[in-house]
């Protein structure tokens, strides 16, 4: 793929209107996830709750990318067709998670860093072999009393660049997610230091690295209090402090930005990527990259059960539009009403 043709992709991923589903979780998180409807974690299960969410009627209007695990890009949906091919024939465009997560800093307590650079280069080809167009990378970076360090901040950064670099070489569009996590009882604006200290090591680092922004997509957090903080801020507040933190550490270069949710609720996400979208002018596009966010209500629906693969899709369906209309600014709460 061509640098034009992958600056294509990318704004693609980013087109007005839509976001991407995040169906990337390892078979631990897929553990806990099936634990919550008592369904056991088997590659039988797996591959039926993926095909119910990859075909649900409709959801090419509202979602432009789907990130797929290293075992679901190798799957085959219920007729046969492979999981890539089967998306691509309904718009909506293959990606793949490609780090082997977050493990413990050496010597940094309290931090990670995350692994999978070693035989990337492979793997890429073969994902690109096998469907994919874009990939993503997720580096965990924790708030604490003396965390993070430059050491952490460094480390995941030149990880993220290393990766960016080898995905544009393999004629993939990265997606680099540097995500500053909400646990804790720090406040918005600890919260705002981090994320903005965290976001300028990573771009001075991916050019250092000779990524091409234009190439390119972030998937940041947004900016929000900590989970156990006792002020919470409001959806305004919060939409303001995302937006100031972006504008000051984002290159405009960037096509877009595809927020991930990070332990919100569905609604709440929801309404923060509708009030930045119906503020003032971004320089980039402000999209969406949810997993639980999206998926929560159709698992919940689902059950593990095929007498309720149709009310499982209007769930998926129902968030997705909520998500579709928060990316215009025109989402309200009385759509949630259904």
């Amino acid at each position: 793929m061509t640098a034009h043709e992958l600056e294509i992709t990318a704004r693609a991923l980013v087109a007005p209107g839509k976001g991407i589903l995040a169906a990337d979780e390892s078979h631990g998180t897929i553990e806990k996830r099936f634990k919550s409807i008592s369904l056991q974690n088997t590659e039988d299960n797996r591959r039926a709750y993926r095909d119910m969410l990859f075909t649900t009627p409709g959801a090419e209007e509202f979602i432009s990318g789907v990130i797929l695990y290293d075992e679901t890009i190798r799957q085959n949906a219920h007729d046969g067709t492979p999981f890539p091919q089967l998306l691509e024939s309904k718009g909506i465009i293959p990606g793949i998670k490609v780090d082997l997560g977050a493990k413990p800093l050496a010597l940094a307590e309290g931090e990670t860093i995350t692994e999978g650079l070693d035989g990337l280069r492979e793997r890429l080809a073969e994902h690109r072999e096998l469907g994919a167009r874009f990939t993503k990378w997720r580096a965990v970076i924790t708030i604490g009393a003396a965390i993070p360090s430059d050491t952490c901040l460094r480390a995941n950064a030149h990880g993220l660049a290393r990766f960016a670099a080898l995905s544009q070489e393999a004629g993939l569009v990265p997606i680099v997610e540097p995500e500053v996590l909400m646990d804790g009882d720090h406040d918005i604006s600890r919260h705002a230091e981090v994320t903005q200290r965290t976001l300028r090591i990573v771009f001075d680092t991916l050019a250092e690295h000779r990524v091409r922004l234009e190439a390119m997509l972030l998937k940041p957090n947004m900016v929000l209090s900590g989970k156990e903080c006792p002020q919470q801020a409001s959806v305004a507040e919060a939409a303001e402090a995302t937006l100031r933190c972006m504008k000051r550490t984002v290159p405009v270069a960037v096509p877009g930005l595809v927020f991930l949710s990070g332990g919100q609720s569905d609604a709440r996400a929801t309404e923060h990527l509708n009030a930045m979208n119906s503020g003032s002018a971004a320089p980039w596009e402000l999209g969406f990259s949810f997993g639980r966010a999206l998926q929560a209500p159709a698992l919940k629906a689902w059950a593990g059960q095929s007498g309720n693969i149709a009310a499982a899709r209007r769930a998926l369906l129902h968030r997705s539009r909520c998500n579709g209309a928060a990316r215009l600014g025109i989402y309200s709460a009385t759509m949630e009403a259904v």
